[in-house]
């Protein structure tokens, strides 16, 4: 995953709140970030090793067809070597009230990559907690590349998921159709290296350096994130997300879940977090029990936007407890 430190880049009225994620990106590209170091004294949120990514060689100078067909031999192979799985709970992976509030702190409150000096580099850094106040109101855009029946079919799962994501997390959560604040784009390959002129109309104020990290996307992501922060703060006030149309539909959905929840304020990744979307295996393909029980941590009103680890765990530690029935 990749996250921008909170500070203003070219653009005098946009700010990165602290998180422009890469999140599924990597994730579902088969791209591993090295493993963080964990906490001493760090519960393993799993009952196995975790899984190897799976790697396949780019097409050179692809066309559209290559690039479907990439991102399609890339799913087979991940459903193959069990992967992309769809259990929401699997008994596999069982998981305590420790395991779940080093898990939140460990997405919520690290960050493995920054922008400096207008590039992107790996560094994992402590963070502050970083989320919506205002509602979060997600518009769809597809580009023309995409067939009406595939459109329709998204539109509903959006506004499904939308709707799980309000229920879980307390907060405001919807699809629109006209002044969104976290847009959600999904474009082929062409279509997205000439979406630059659109995304200023629809993120006024966006920076040089986010348009040409869309533009210039490596085939190794599969789809991104963006949260950003008009005030310079941890308040979350627009969001951009980008989704490949090439991709086939059950990676496409994975990538609608985990940049969907990570733009709610779930930043990192970690191959220790599991059973989870927010690791860099691709592991799942839906939002599990634990991602639930984070997004319900992250918007619980006794933790504060702006918060760190040290005064924000012993409050993480009683809600990890109390959403697993007093467990330690």
């Amino acid at each position: 995953m990749v996250r921008a430190a909170r500070f203003c880049l070219s653009c005098p009225g946009l700010r990165h709140a602290g998180t422009a994620i890469l999140a599924a990106a990597l994730a579902l590209s088969g791209c591993a970030v090295p493993p963080a170091e964990t906490p001493a004294g760090a519960a393993t949120p799993a009952a196995a090793p975790p899984p190897e990514p799976v790697r396949l060689a780019l097409p050179p100078s692809p066309d559209a067809d290559e690039i479907s067909s990439y991102f399609a031999r890339l799913e087979a192979q991940r459903l193959a070597s069990g992967l992309l799985r769809r259990e929401r709970a699997p008994r596999d992976l069982p998981y305590s009230a420790r395991d779940l509030e080093e898990a939140f702190v460990r997405i919520a409150l690290f960050e493995e990559h920054a922008f400096v000096g207008g590039r992107i580099i790996e560094r994992t850094t402590p963070s502050s907690l970083r989320r919506w106040e205002a509602p979060v109101r997600m518009r769809l855009e597809f580009g023309a590349s995409v067939p009406d029946a595939r459109r329709r079919a998204d539109t509903a799962f959006v506004r499904s998921y939308a709707a799980r994501l309000q229920q879980l997390s307390g907060h405001p959560v919807s699809l629109v159709e006209e002044r969104g604040n976290f847009q959600v784009l999904v474009l082929s390959e062409d279509e997205r290296r000439a979406i630059g002129p659109r995304l200023q109309q629809l993120v006024p104020g966006i920076d040089s350096v986010t348009l040409d990290l869309v533009r210039d996307l490596p085939l190794t992501v599969s789809c991104l994130v963006l949260a950003f922060s008009r005030s310079g703060t941890d308040v979350y006030t627009d969001a951009l997300a980008i989704i490949r149309a090439e991709l086939p539909d059950l990676s496409r959905r994975a990538c609608y879940h985990e940049e969907l929840s990570q733009g709610m304020g779930l930043p990192n990744d970690h191959p220790r977090v599991r059973p989870s979307l927010f690791n860099d295996t691709a592991e799942f393909a839906v939002m599990t029990a634990l991602d639930e029980q984070l997004l319900r941590i992250l918007y619980d009103p006794r933790l504060r936007p702006g918060m760190r680890e040290r005064e924000a765990r012993p409050i993480i530690r009683q809600i990890a407890s109390e959403l697993m029935g007093g467990e330690s």
